[in-house]
């Protein structure tokens, strides 16, 4: 175990030890890298960073020239990699070393869903299409969050099949574009958003 910056990261030695760590978790994390390559190390401190004082959030590292079984199960053939795991399930990867505000969003957000399902809330599928540098995209989404509106976030900028069929949907290439329930909604329209989520704000 380490403990860097304030925040713990559990050393992982084994697949099985891993199985059994994420087992039963709502979200966990698991970085896969090389200690002493440049970008490991830059991926392994800026999610330190990124994670701290994000309470309740589970993060889990390996090195994959000591732990040899984790990464081929996966299927990752380059580190640093970032593995997400819900309900003890691997739903997605995070390649190479971003910026810790990328991982703050990440870690924040998954830590925020559990707290909503938790509360047992049901409500409508709601999609917000967004990029990290857009300011609206950012108001929108801290407002879905303040109303406890739970949301997938698609990042078009490192996705672009998701932003063709942006394009392709609504002939629009700006964001954020929100797709609550099959209706897109073009920018942050407050009003329409209420409307169809039934908020009051």
């Amino acid at each position: 175990m380490e403990k860097i910056r304030g925040r713990i990261m559990i050393q992982i030695n084994s697949f099985s030890e891993l199985k059994d760590a994420v087992s039963g978790k709502d979200k966990a994390y698991l970085l896969l890298y090389k200690k002493g390559t440049e970008q490991s190390e830059c991926a392994f401190g800026h999610i330190a960073e990124g994670s701290e004082n994000v309470e309740g959030l589970n993060l889990y590292y390996a090195d994959v020239t000591v732990v040899r079984d984790i990464h081929t199960e996966f299927g990752i053939t380059s580190v640093p990699s970032l593995l997400e795991f819900e309900n003890g399930s691997f739903k997605n990867v995070v390649k190479g070393c971003n910026n810790a505000g990328h991982y703050k969003a990440l870690f924040e957000d998954a830590v925020y869903f559990a707290e909503v399902k938790k509360e047992g809330k049901l409500q409508k599928r709601v999609t917000v299409y967004s990029t990290p540098t857009c300011s609206w995209c950012n108001t929108l989404k801290t407002y879905l969050k303040n109303q406890r509106v739970r949301y997938t976030d698609v990042d078009v900028s490192r996705d672009p099949k998701a932003a063709e069929e942006l394009v392709r949907r609504t002939g629009q290439q700006g964001v954020p574009q929100t797709d609550i329930n099959g209706e897109i909604i073009v920018g942050f329209n407050k009003a329409r958003i209420n409307e169809l989520l039934g908020l009051q704000g």
